[in-house]
This record gives structure tokens, sequence and C-alpha cells, in this order.
């Protein structure tokens, strides 16, 4: 009786044995991450007029992604990137974060003009930490996704730092509800009209000024052309937000009607944070279509 026992519970203890004997799949290997923070893009420098960057280690001629953070243009920082830096340099990219000056300190054409001298600085600078100047997609979230499409469809802002779009391969601008300024403006005025509510203290009449002409000028749509060199666009969205969704569906179509790649990807069950913040988990579906988006953009 007690041979069986002993037996029965080596039987027993048997699977464990095997299981832990069996090869474990590990967890994906994480690049090494060299990281520069404050890095002047301006001279004289304004303490927002920064970038931080973030290389794998060893990084040589890789494709770079310039990230524009959001903050309705008044508040936000270049550090809001949640695992955006390891999840792109884990895929082989040098990821770089922009500062720029803020409402009401500036006015917003300042704020594009930012922008575009920190594609310059990146463009001149990027080869020393190991990125690739002719291959930098432009990304950006909110405030960040409108300044992402206007800086890769109205070419002036780069053509006045001696840039063409030639060196944009893609551009991802993530739920941006700006793309037509006119549009938002009228949509927004309107419901808080219907619904008898007061005028948004900082609404985006607030932001953009009072000038129709400049609503246009400032709206990536007024500007998409053939022949410019306007690089292909995923543009995430959240599916069920009727502002980002429509002004989505806006870009898409004109970018397709001037013969530009346009994608459209409407993300589902999430909302305008966690679409950003969720941008690099391994699960996330907005992420896979984003990481499918560049592997295309850069075979072009």
């Amino acid at each position: 009786m007690k041979q069986f026992a002993t037996t029965l519970a080596m039987l027993s203890l048997a699977p464990l044995t095997l299981a832990l004997a069996q090869p474990q799949t590990a967890a994906p290997a994480q690049a090494k991450l060299n990281v520069k923070r404050d890095i002047p893009y301006a001279d004289p420098a304004d303490p927002r007029q920064k970038v931080d960057l973030y290389a794998p280690e060893g990084a040589k001629n890789l494709p770079v992604v310039f990230w524009i953070h959001g903050g309705g243009w008044q508040t936000g920082d270049k550090s809001d990137v949640q695992v955006k830096p390891q999840a792109f340099a884990d895929k082989g990219f040098v990821f770089v974060s922009t500062g720029y000056r803020l409402l009401p300190n500036v006015d917003m054409g300042t704020i594009f003009r930012d922008i575009a001298k920190s594609v310059r600085w990146v463009h001149d600078h990027i080869a020393e930490h190991g990125g690739d100047p002719k291959r930098i997609l432009v990304m950006g979230h909110s405030a960040g996704a409108q300044l992402a499409a206007l800086i890769c469809i109205d070419d002036r802002y780069l053509q006045a730092e001696g840039l063409s779009l030639a060196i944009i391969k893609g551009c991802v601008p993530v739920d941006g509800d700006t793309y037509d300024v006119p549009a938002i403006i009228e949509t927004a005025e309107t419901r808080r009209r219907v619904h008898g509510q007061p005028q948004a203290e900082f609404g985006h009449r607030e932001k953009f000024g009072n000038d129709p002409a400049k609503h246009r000028d400032y709206s990536a749509v007024t500007h998409v052309a053939k022949g410019k060199g306007i690089p292909p666009f995923l543009i995430l969205h959240v599916a069920d937000h009727p502002d980002t969704s429509a002004q989505a569906e806006r870009l898409e179509a004109v970018l397709k009607d001037a013969g530009i790649p346009a994608k459209r990807f409407a993300a589902k069950e999430t909302n305008h944070s966690k679409l950003n913040e969720n941008l690099g988990l391994p699960d996330d579906p907005p992420t896979k279509a984003l990481f499918e988006f560049v592997g295309e953009a850069l075979k072009k």
C-alpha cells in the first residue's frame, strides 16, 4: 500500500514536472533606450522649444517618428508620451517628441512655425542620433493632430525652413477635430445655440480668432492639392465621437479626391484620452493599424 501511494504521488507530480521542463516562451526583448531630453531646436530657445529624443542602442539610419503632443494648444508637454518611445524603439525607430510654445503666450501661426522649426532641427541633426533624415513620420494627438496634418499638407511652413514634404514619409493624426476649422466652429456654436448653452470660455473661436480667412488658412483640408508631395495618411479617431469622426471623414475624403493615399481607422470601445494612452500596447487594435501603415509607408 505504501509503495502504491508513493507511485501514485509520483504520477500526480509528473505533469507538473513535465510542464516545468518545457521551454518557456520568452517575452519579446525590449530595446535599450538612449534618452536625451530638452535639446533646444531654436537659438535662443524658449523653454518649450525643445525636443526629447529616444533612440535604440546602436541605432543607425533608422526611420524617425516625430510626435506632437496635444492639450488644446494651451497645455500639454513633450513628456506626455506614455509607452510610445519604447514601442517604436522595439520596432526599429528613433522617436522624437517635440515641445512648442502655447496659447495665449503666442498666436496660432507662431505655433505652426515652431513645429516646422523643430522638424528642421530633426532633419539636420537626427543622423547624429541614429535616425534617417529622409524618413520622417509625423504624428500627433488632439491639437497635435491638427498640427501634424497641417505641417504635412501646407508646405509653406517647411519651405520657410528650407525643407520640402519629400522628407515626410507618412502622417498619423490621432483624434483631431480641427482639420476643417470653420466646420468645427460652426458645429460647436450651433450645438450651443440650439441647446441654449453659453459660449465656451476657451472654444475654438477663442483659440483660432474671429477672422474667417485665418480659419480657412489654418485648416489642413484647405491646402490639399495634387502634385505637392503630400505623404500618405492614416487618420485615427474614436468611432463614437461625432466631431472627431466627422473631421476624420472630411480629411480622408479631401485627400482621396486629390489622389493621396489615405486610410481611416475608427477605434471602438475607447475615448479621446485612452486612444492616445494605449498607442504602443501590443494588443491594441489602433496600434496594429499604425504599425501596418508605417510599414507600408516606408516601402515607398
